[in-house]
Order: C-alpha cells, then sequence, then structure tokens
C-alpha cells in the first residue's frame, strides 16, 4: 500500500513536471481547442474553460507567443468567456461563481490582451478579431465595473470603467462602432455618463492621480453633473482631508480655502443642488467659519426639513457661538445665541421627540452654562462682605437651576442609551451638586463600566428600573 501511494505520488510530480515544461506552442493549440470544445456546450464542459485557462497561462510565457497577435486573441476570448459566466451568475443567477477559473478582473485582462492584438495584428483579420474583441468585452467591462462597485471593490470598479473607455478610443481610432457612441433614443451622452463613473469609482478608491484628469475632462466637456466640483474639491483638499495629515492647522485652512474655488463654482453653476450644499458645510465646519455656516444650514433646512441632524448642526453652531461671545463677556450677544441653540434643538425634537442627538444637546447647553457660571462663584467665593455673599448666593441659585434644567434631558437620553459615556458623566455630577451621592456614586460606577474594555454586560437603563 506504501509502495502504492508513493508511486502515485510520483506520478503526479511528474504530471506537474511535464505541464510546466509544456511548449508554448503547443499548449496555445491545445489551449485553443479547449476554448472550442467549451464553446459547444458551456454549461456541460466547464472543465474545458477551466484547461483552457491552464493552458493559455503556458503559452503566453513563450516569447514567440508574446509576440503573436492571435495568441493575444485566443487568451482574450478565454479571459472574456470567464467575463460571461460571471454576468450570467451576477444577472440571470445562472450557475456559481465558485465553480468558475478563478481569474482577478478577466474582463479587463481580456481588453488588455484585444488591446495587444491590435498592436501586434499583422493582417487584416487579426485587426478584424481584436476589434471585435474589444466591442464585445465592452459589456462585460461596464457590468463587473457595477458589480464590483455594488460591492464596495472601487479599485476594481474603476478599472473595468476605464476599461471601458480604453476600448472606446480604441475602436473609434478604427473607425468602429463603440457601446459608447451617442445614440438617438436618449440626451445622455453615454461617452461622459462613462467617464463620470470611472471617475467616481477613482475618487472612492481614493486613485487622486487617475480621478483628477477624468474630473477635468468632465469640467471641460460642461458636463451636467454637479458631482464633478465636489469631487475636484475632495481631490485637490486631499492633503488637507487625510485624517493622518502632516500639515499643521494654518496650512490644512490654506489648502482647504484653495480648493473651495472648486464648490463655489459649482454653487454658480448648480445653484439648487443639496450635494454641494452639504458639502459647503462640511467646508465651513471644518474651517470653524461659524457665521458662514448659519445661511448654509438654513438653507439646507428649507430643502430638506426633515433632516433632524441639520437642526443639531445648527443648533451646535449657535452653541458654539454662544460659548464664544459667553467666554469674552458679551453676555446680551451670548443669550441670544444660547435661545436660538435652544430654539433649533427644539425643532428637531418637534420633528423625532425621540431624537437623542437633540435631548442630549439641549442637555450640554444647560449643563455648559451651568459650568461657566461656577467659574463665576470661584471668584465670589473670596468676598465675605454681606454684599458679596448675597451674590454668592443668588448665582449659586442660579447655577443649581442650571443644572436643574439639564437633569431631565439627561434622564431621557439614559433611558435610551444607558451605556453613552458623555451623559454618565453628566448625571454623575450633577447628582454631586445636588449632594445625593448615593445617586452619584451610581453613575460613577456605571461610567467606570462602560469604559472598561473587558466588560461585556449589556447595561439597562437605571432610570426605567428605579
Amino acid at each position: 500500500m506504501k509502495k502504492l501511494i508513493i508511486g502515485c505520488l510520483s506520478l503526479l510530480v511528474f504530471a506537474f513536471a511535464a505541464q510546466a515544461q509544456e511548449d508554448p506552442a503547443r499548449a496555445l493549440k491545445k489551449a485553443g481547442n479547449a476554448f472550442k470544445a467549451y464553446q459547444l456546450d458551456p454549461a456541460s464542459n466547464m472543465a474545458k474553460l477551466h484547461e483552457a485557462v491552464d493552458l493559455i497561462d503556458v503559452a503566453m510565457a513563450g516569447e514567440e507567443q508574446m509576440n503573436d497577435s492571435g495568441a493575444w486573441k485566443t487568451q482574450g476570448d478565454i479571459y472574456n468567456a470567464i467575463a460571461d459566466q460571471i454576468v450570467q451568475v451576477r444577472f440571470a443567477e445562472v450557475g456559481d461563481l465558485a465553480s468558475l477559473p478563478q481569474v482577478e478582473e478577466p474582463a479587463y485582462k481580456a481588453m488588455v490582451a484585444y488591446q495587444k492584438a491590435l498592436e501586434l495584428a499583422e493582417k487584416k483579420y487579426h485587426t478584424k478579431d481584436a476589434l471585435k474583441g474589444l466591442r464585445t468585452v465592452q459589456t462585460n467591462l461596464n457590468n463587473l465595473a457595477i458589480y464590483a462597485f455594488e460591492d464596495g471593490s472601487f479599485d476594481a470598479a474603476y478599472e473595468n470603467f476605464n476599461g471601458v473607455i480604453t476600448a472606446h478610443d480604441l475602436l473609434k481610432g478604427a473607425k468602429m462602432e463603440s457601446m459608447l457612441d451617442p445614440s438617438e433614443e436618449s440626451e445622455d451622452d453615454p461617452y461622459i455618463e462613462q467617464v463620470y463613473l470611472a471617475g467616481l469609482a477613482a475618487l472612492n478608491a481614493n486613485k487622486l492621480d487617475a480621478a483628477k484628469p477624468l474630473f477635468m475632462t468632465l469640467k471641460e466637456q460642461n458636463a451636467n453633473k454637479a458631482a464633478i466640483y465636489e469631487g475636484l474639491y475632495k481631490i485637490e483638499a486631499a492633503e488637507a482631508l487625510d485624517p493622518n495629515s502632516e500639515l499643521d492647522e494654518a496650512a490644512q485652512t490654506a489648502l482647504l480655502e484653495k480648493a473651495y474655488a472648486n464648490l463655489e463654482e459649482g454653487r454658480k453653476r448648480f445653484p439648487d443642488d443639496v450635494s454641494i450644499l452639504f458639502a459647503e458645510i462640511n467646508h465651513f465646519l471644518r474651517i470653524n467659519k461659524l457665521e458662514a455656516l448659519i445661511s448654509k444650514l438654513e438653507t439646507a433646512i428649507e430643502k430638506e426639513p426633515d433632516n433632524l441632524s441639520l437642526y443639531t448642526t445648527l443648533g451646535s453652531v449657535y452653541d458654539n457661538l454662544y460659548q464664544k461671545e459667553a467666554g469674552e463677556g458679551n453676555d446680551e450677544v451670548a443669550a441670544g445665541y444660547f435661545d436660538k441653540a435652544l430654539e433649533q434643538y427644539n425643532n428637531a425634537l418637534t420633528k423625532d421627540p425621540s431624537f437623542t442627538d437633540a435631548t442630549y444637546s439641549i442637555g450640554a447647553l444647560y449643563f455648559n452654562r451651568a459650568a461657566k457660571l461656577t467659574e463665576q462663584l470661584t471668584t465670589l467665593a473670596d468676598d465675605f462682605s454681606k454684599e458679596g455673599q448675597r451674590k454668592y448666593d443668588e448665582l449659586q441659585s442660579k447655577v443649581a437651576a442650571e443644572f436643574e434644567n439639564a437633569l431631565p434631558y439627561f434622564i431621557e437620553v439614559e433611558k435610551q442609551k444607558p451605556a453613552d459615556v458623555n451623559t454618565l458623566i453628566a448625571l454623575k455630577e450633577i447628582y454631586a451638586r445636588k449632594k445625593d451621592y448615593d445617586t452619584s456614586n451610581e453613575f460613577k460606577a456605571r461610567y467606570e463600566k462602560a469604559i472598561d474594555p473587558n466588560n461585556t454586560e449589556e447595561m439597562e437603563s437605571y432610570f426605567l428600573k428605579n
């Protein structure tokens, strides 16, 4: 038995060696024959497609075949057949992807093979066959690009979308039809649409050097795509937008403001486009230009009145302006901003009373005002005069009232998000100031549990149980 196993292993090694030493010219012929057999009945002859793939890889290692238009055409046909099968499985749900030859990006590799076949063509039929292959593979390239985009494989999506464009340019250079030719049935320009899709895929794949010329082409062609300008903004501001940017804050701001010209241009062309509006809002948030944000957010709310995050963002802008003015001692102006922040948070809650972001924000608004007033208590604490004591007691009452105003909002958030760390900190602090140390310690313990990386116990709401 042992001798039999050793003998089988020897045969297996011999088989691998034979394949490795296969003559490229012979392998090319056998690959062509296997592929023809597959084409007779693709459903039943999948093994022949596997065989063709293995053999064409051996064949194309030969120097003679590398310079043979027909060999490249055969490789293109074999890889394109794999792409055909993938499309059938994804679109028609016929077959199984695991049963196919595992070739990465077969449609793109087929396009490259046809391109090479065209470059090496010496006879008319070689040229004709290569161009026919390029036209055929365009559809598969486009379909696989769409699937890759849907799957989040943006590198592959870009490669395939761009492959359609490459094939188009080669076909038009030979005065042949392409799937990107204009159609009388549609006002859209298929070529522009393809450049747009390739640009989006490149941008999502962070291939900025590839994305920029595509978006610039769209801009130069005056394409009716607002996303062009947002794309160019992201490309030009990429170094500042990178979370790991090595630029200092001033350099980041300068780069962002320079890139903003793209959004301004887009706004002029598409004054009602919401995506550009949101890009502008994010831009001003990044560079902390709060005053400029207000009109942008008000416009966004007019366009999307049910978008709750817009109300809380606008409330946060007013909140920041309130803190800025309060810090500079401009109490009257600060109070105005406080009221506007509260109004926006309440606008969100009017739309959805369970929206905890707004509920928490109101609690934090009151809490922070109380904390600001507490700073003034420190100054008054050293004044032991009768008037000083009166002012201290009066201010202490205001502080207690503000914390009391904040409390019900934090309680409501805790009911919905019992493990929210910031809410637990606020509750611990408020109950300590109320001299309810038992409850304060309860929330201290809950806070420590919430931040414990080893804790796997799900936390239940304290207020729903008590």
